[in-house]
């Protein structure tokens, strides 16, 4: 006869299914409790496909709704990641804003902040109502619980990003207006493009007259939007730009920066500890600082590395007290330049009233936005790097040098 066996029953208690509510908030968990990230991965590794995409998605959209009331701006967040996390997590970051970014009604959304999408390739370029994690994972080639790592990571940045004063309305509340305009888009694409050739070229003669061309460019369009500002009594308004700049050297790369503003009329903050300068002025002249500022920042670079051209190791040249000393000396003389340039041209009589009424929206919108702020000094270790810093700002091509509007 055979034996007869009873099926063992489990009597142990089974977990209540988790609700995407639940699997939101460990995602997050996991994202600010390091000591515990590896076991909240192995939890959440168990949550199927579907409500773990879902919750991913929820996680990153709380997140960056903070930032965004927090006055971050999509250009922002992605050069945080970059800078922290590197260029895969970066990818997704820019993924997580292109969902967002479906969440409002275009007409809610500021200009600039469009603008921003487009500049870091904000798309989506999956099924938009299937969650990101899968997706991304897919082609990326990455494991899922791998790629439930990096939306970790990129949470754990997130919740330690401090708040930066409002520059833009955030999505969702802001309404068409008219703004101040600033440079025609069609003279900046041509401006930048020329600045561009200049940078590159290898022969003197051709860049100097492709800097000289935009310099024209961009002048005469400066003035003559001055002048009809002028004419037309239009009040003056400031706005405000964040202009991120390489780790290294930052601090003297910020003071070129600084240089630059101050020439246009404008004022500027270093966040050193996030990589950014913080810009204050007029929509023309911030465009125009940018410009030159990043052109300026490329020949000073370049000035840079050439002047320890054929140095060997261990010499002066090669220097980190002679590179920094080498940039410090190059924005002074430049803001020399820039000053000595400007001052005339800013007395012309029909300029003067708007110029005067710019200057104090500038520094009422700067008081506004950065009411804590103090000055830092930087030094010059490096006699030799100093000297070669102001030779080579000598030959500097400025790139917008502003002259007084023709009498037509």
């Amino acid at each position: 006869m055979g034996k007869r066996t009873r099926a063992r029953r489990d009597d142990r208690p089974t977990a209540a299914p988790l609700d995407t509510e639940e699997v939101a908030r460990l995602v997050r968990a996991a994202a600010t409790e390091p000591r515990t990230v590896a076991e909240r991965l192995d939890e959440l590794d168990q949550v199927e496909s579907p409500q773990l995409g879902v919750a991913a998605d929820l996680a990153l959209h709380r997140e960056l709704d903070v930032l965004w009331t927090h006055g971050w701006l999509p250009v922002d967040v992605v050069e945080i990641s970059r800078r922290q996390l590197g260029e895969s997590a970066t990818t997704l970051v820019v993924d997580a804003i292109a969902a967002e970014a479906l969440r409002y009604p275009a007409a809610t959304v500021h200009q600039r902040w469009l603008d921003q999408l487009t500049e870091i390739g904000a798309e989506v370029w999956w099924n938009s109502p299937d969650p990101l994690l899968e997706h991304w994972a897919a082609r990326h080639i990455e494991l899922r619980r791998d790629a439930l790592a990096v939306v970790v990571d990129v949470l754990g940045l997130f919740t330690t990003l401090p708040p930066l004063p409002v520059i833009v309305a955030r999505p969702g509340t802001a309404h068409a207006v008219a703004e101040h305009a600033g440079v025609d888009r069609k003279v900046l694409k041509r401006v930048r493009g020329l600045l561009a050739k200049a940078e590159s070229t290898q022969f003197p003669d051709e860049a100097e007259a492709l800097s000289a061309k935009a310099q024209e460019l961009m002048n005469r369009h400066a003035f003559e939007r001055a002048a009809l500002d002028a004419r037309d009594h239009v009040p003056q308004e400031a706005t405000s730009r964040r202009m991120w700049l390489e780790k290294r050297y930052f601090t003297e790369k910020a003071q070129l920066v600084n240089v630059v503003a101050d020439a246009n009329r404008s004022r500027a903050v270093s966040y050193q500890h996030l990589g950014f300068v913080a810009l204050v002025g007029d929509e023309l002249d911030l465009e125009i600082v940018e410009v030159l500022s990043t052109s300026l920042l490329v020949q000073a670079t370049r000035a840079m590395v050439a002047s320890g051209d054929g140095a060997r190791r261990g010499d002066e040249e090669r220097s980190r007290g002679y590179r920094q000393s080498f940039l410090v000396a190059y924005a002074h003389r430049v803001g020399e330049r820039l000053r000595a340039a400007t001052e005339v041209h800013e007395e012309d009589d029909r300029l003067l009233p708007v110029l005067s009424e710019r200057r104090q929206a500038v520094d009422q919108l700067f008081e506004t936005l950065f009411t804590r702020t103090v000055a830092k000094s930087v030094s010059v270790r490096s006699e030799a790097g100093w000297h070669a810093g102001r030779a080579a700002a000598n030959t500097a091509d400025l790139g917008v040098r502003r002259r007084a509007v023709s009498g037509g």
